[in-house]
């Protein structure tokens, strides 16, 4: 697996991640024998970045992390946990004393003194642009909380003003074959600032798995059922905002321009990982086969998917682009 800096951490962390969000909570049952199987292969695949949150399971996924670094010592593993929704996305709930509170409860579920690094899980805008954000942020450093802090985004803008931000160490986006706007400036702008980038829900919820048809149904607690328009929270979050018909189509188009022997997820991840700007892919994976089969995608020749690639972009702009590019 190939290791990557995390900026200007001093840290190098795997170019395929492991997003944790599936350990927790919102894509149907995972017992916690099955999640500690999926965080010890990826982690004999080579992953040493491990993305979390506070509220992945109301702290079950930050908790099972833990347990298992504890009892791995060595590992090698660099944990991005986020805060920032225990409360109502709403300006006044990011103070400093609400920072320091959640930080405090993910060092006890993680079990460590001071957190890798700490990303805001998508704020509103006026937070990622207010001078105050930063001051608290700077603060838990100083006092050894965290090490590091990013954020995640649902939009470019959102993404630049923060990698306009000296102390930002990574900025976390929705960058896939769907989603494809992050090309245009954000990965330029974060490249020329040292800033990483990981690159999250790169397999569109599943729909560039290749595996989904108009028939799958899913259960009632995931929330590619309750929020395919927005009823939760951001609809970019599931299926990357892409109506899942003409998902499916385009999935189907993009899996024909493939070369024999690599997987529509495997060459979406590889692809993902090629483009100058990324520094992780983070894709969640509820067995050890899909934990697997994602870190193996790190492992693919960027030269074979040159026919793919081209399709990406004719795919995008004669099915998506209109909807998808405006929004985020």
């Amino acid at each position: 697996m190939h290791q990557r800096p995390l900026a200007a951490t001093g840290r190098s962390v795997s170019a395929i991640g492991l997003g944790t969000w599936q350990l927790g909570a919102d894509w149907g049952d995972v017992s916690e024998a099955d999640a500690l199987d999926v965080l010890a292969t990826s982690v004999d695949a080579g992953v040493t970045l491990f993305d979390t949150a506070d509220v992945y399971g109301d702290g079950r996924s930050e908790t099972l992390i833990g347990r298992f670094l504890a009892e791995h010592p060595g590992h090698g593993v660099t944990v991005a946990t986020k805060m920032g929704r225990r409360l109502p996305q709403e300006p006044g709930n990011y103070t400093a004393e609400n920072f320091r509170a959640w930080t405090d409860r993910s060092r006890r579920n993680l079990r460590v003194d001071t957190l890798d690094l700490v990303q805001l899980h998508c704020p509103p805008s006026a937070v990622i642009d207010a001078d105050e954000t930063y001051d608290a942020l700077d603060a838990l450093v100083a006092d050894g909380a965290i090490a590091a802090y990013g954020v995640s985004v649902e939009t470019c803008a959102q993404a630049l003003s923060a990698i306009s931000r000296p102390g930002v160490t990574n900025v976390q986006i929705i960058f896939n074959p769907f989603r494809l706007k992050p090309l245009d400036e954000v990965l330029p702008a974060a490249a020329a600032a040292g800033v990483a980038v990981f690159a999250r829900v790169p397999l569109a919820s599943g729909l560039l798995s290749g595996r989904y048809t108009t028939s799958t149904s899913f259960a009632g607690d995931d929330h590619r059922s309750y929020n395919r328009n927005g009823e939760a929270f951001d609809r970019g979050g599931t299926f990357s905002g892409v109506d899942y018909e003409t998902g499916l189509v385009a999935a189907e188009e993009l899996g024909a321009a493939l070369p024999d022997g690599v997987s529509l997820p495997a060459a979406s991840l590889a692809w993902i990982s090629s483009q100058t700007g990324v520094t992780s892919v983070i894709p969640g994976a509820r067995t050890t086969a899909q934990a697997t089969s994602n870190a193996a995608a790190g492992l693919i020749d960027p030269a074979v998917l040159d026919t793919f690639a081209a399709a990406v972009v004719d795919v995008y702009d004669r099915r998506l682009r209109a909807d998808i590019h405006p929004q985020w």
